[in-house]
């Protein structure tokens, strides 16, 4: 299941007045496994523009559809995931330093250790500590 975005807006006649600025939204994908399964990244652009990125992880974005690269090794498979996010931003003029929200799963508790390091060397010297979920 794909994640969704919801963007309420009052239905008062305020957007068809000019009284509210108008939002586009863009999906975008990269990785030829995800095309018609999900968005990996949407965009959200109004006075402002959010980025979601969705579905990232060890998968190869560039070999056979399903395979995953540094199979048991968490920490290769986070840093792989990272350097996908890091291109990702890039492509849409933004940085770790933008990211305002993670959510991970780490499946085996013994990883942990393992991807706090990862999220540590990623995230670098950005300010402040993310919300994670």
């Amino acid at each position: 299941m794909a994640p969704r975005l919801f963007v309420p807006l009052p239905d008062n006649g305020a957007a068809k007045a000019g009284l509210m600025p108008n939002f586009e939204k863009h999906n975008y994908n990269y990785s030829e496994w995800t095309k018609g399964r999900f968005s990996e990244v949407v965009t959200v652009s109004g006075p402002g523009t959010l980025i979601f990125l969705a579905g990232v992880g060890a998968e190869d974005e560039n070999g056979t559809i399903g395979t995953i690269l540094y199979p048991g090794d968490v920490l290769g498979q986070c840093r792989y995931a990272f350097d996908k996010i890091k291109r990702t931003l890039a492509r849409h003029r933004a940085t770790v330093a933008d990211i305002v929200k993670i959510v991970a799963y780490v499946t085996d508790i013994r990883s942990a250790g393992n991807y706090f390091k990862c999220l540590t060397e990623a995230l670098g010297d950005a300010p402040g500590r993310r919300i994670h979920s």
